[in-house]
């Protein structure tokens, strides 16, 4: 499988796209006015104490307060998790034990704000390097589960018990670290080791609302997270920022050195790669499939709900065959779609009714497969009798939706503006209730050309009634710029 990481930089805008086989997978934004906060550490105030929701509210010089659960606090106990060990978590303990208004604390953001919900903060903090994730504060060795192999997870552990020591810190050994030597992870370790130091000075240093540590720039993220020994390129159309990525990539990962590319082509980079079609795509409802069906995705407050359709698609044999493939397709098709949309949370697939139990099953493992290059923690549940699917996903940052569009200002968020012939009889309502509050003997109804047009070509009948009822003389007049839902009736 062929997998490219593409760069496009512009002095306010960095996007980062995913490539797989030449079709986009992935596309992650950051603007410079508006960077988002996940991984930055901050010294906060708690604001306020919610006992009944067992959280608290921290200002931590954010734009909103930001959200911070118990389960969320570091406590003062003789142990976190030991594998093997019979006795379970203790209980988290009443907020107000934990936390009180005023009170100075550390924390870290692991949700930025999304619509009207501030931010989520830890105070369990983590710090990512290439290989490892340190924890400061949990004296213990995990190892990523995508790591199958038992015996390369046993090397793994043992050469971070030699590395580590006596040292007081945890630390989970990510999926990238598969295969490596004890000499990358060495450095791993001295890298984190540093930050971890500096952090712990800046925290004696700075004060409230103040950042105590910026996590890396969206390329060297990029860099960090997503380059594997399966992309073959990684190219750069900025030759500051394909500097800082060769600099950092000989730093961490020299192996990899080789891969960087600046892309130098007079044709843009996105362009040549078709990503900006694909993203205005990813913009749409409607997401065709190959075999003619499609899926209609849809997403509101409360969940994301994905649709399945055959559309023109007959199929050769039966129904049941027609739409057991269909539903491989959109299987497949849903799982990049969640990827490429970065879409989150609450999650509903209903695909179209099957009748055999081995084909519904076959669409389940289909689906899970599908996802499993997902780098967010998705967790799929079995089919309904209704053929309804409910995953959830992690959601850390925006939907693309959210990020690139606003709610549209004609029907405000709702998808949908009443019809001309509903704003016409809306309209015929205010001139009677007009007539009857105030004296005038002439109204005058501003409003869209197309209702206006409506009004004096349909129901031009309507309208000589309405005069001869009020006793009022009535004009309209068409305004440009008015929206189809917008009017005024004006008392001459």
């Amino acid at each position: 499988m062929s997998e490219e990481i593409l760069i496009n930089v512009t002095p306010r805008e960095t996007r980062v796209a995913v490539v797989e086989n030449g079709m986009l997978q992935e596309v992650h934004i950051e603007r410079a006015l508006r960077r988002g906060y996940v991984g930055n550490i901050y010294r906060g105030r708690v604001s306020r104490v919610m006992p009944g929701m067992q959280a608290a509210f921290v200002e931590a010089g954010l734009e909103r307060a930001a959200f911070l659960h118990a389960n969320d606090i570091v406590r003062a106990l003789p142990t976190l998790i030991v594998e093997g060990a019979e006795n379970g978590p203790v209980p988290t303990p009443p907020i107000s034990e934990l936390v009180h208004e005023g009170q100075d604390i550390v924390v870290q953001v692991v949700k930025d704000p999304i619509g009207s919900k501030g931010a989520r903060l830890t105070t369990h903090l983590s710090i990512p390097s290439r290989y490892l994730v340190l924890l400061p504060y949990a004296k213990m060795i995990g190892v990523s589960v995508r790591i199958e192999d038992e015996s390369e997870r046993a090397r793994l552990k043992e050469l971070l018990l030699e590395l580590t020591g006596e040292e007081h810190l945890g630390y989970i050994v990510r999926t990238n670290a598969e295969g490596q030597t004890r000499e990358a992870l060495a450095e791993d370790v001295a890298y984190l080791g540093r930050v971890w130091q500096s952090i712990r000075d800046n925290m004696a240093s700075v004060g409230v609302g103040q950042r105590v540590y910026e996590d890396l720039s969206l390329p060297l993220r990029a860099l960090r997270d997503l380059m594997r020994s399966d992309v073959e390129k990684l190219r750069v159309d900025s030759h500051e920022t394909f500097d800082k990525t060769v600099s950092f990539t000989r730093q961490f990962m020299p192996e990899l050195a080789e891969r960087i590319e600046h892309y130098s082509g007079e044709r843009p980079i996105f362009d040549l790669y078709g990503v900006e079609d694909e993203i205005q795509r990813a913009l749409k409802k409607e997401v065709p499939l190959k075999s003619g069906g499609y899926l209609i995705i849809d997403q509101t407050e409360a969940m994301t709900t994905i649709d399945v359709n055959t559309g023109a698609f007959l199929g050769h044999r039966n129904l049941e065959e027609t739409v057991y493939k269909t539903n491989l397709e959109a299987a497949q098709a849903a799982a990049r779609q969640l990827r490429l949309r970065n879409l989150g949370g609450i999650i509903i697939i209903d695909f179209i009714d099957m009748i055999d139990a081995e084909h519904k099953r076959q669409v389940l493992r289909f689906l899970e497969k599908a996802l499993v290059k997902d780098h967010a923690k998705t967790t799929v549940y079995e089919m309904s009798h209704l053929g309804l699917v409910e995953m959830t996903r992690k959601r850390t940052v925006e939907s693309l939706e959210r990020q690139l569009c606003e709610p549209c200002p004609a029907c405000e968020g709702r998808g949908s503006v009443k019809t001309s012939e509903t704003i016409t009889y809306e309209i015929f309502r205010e001139i009677t209730r007009a007539v009857r509050q105030f004296d005038a003997e002439k109204l005058l109804v501003l409003a869209a050309p197309r209702v206006v047009a409506r009004i004096l070509d349909e129901e031009s009948a309507a309208v000589a009634e309405l005069e001869e009822f009020t006793g009022k003389t009535i004009r309209f007049q068409p305004e440009e710029h008015y929206a189809q839902e917008q009017y005024d009736v004006v008392l001459l």
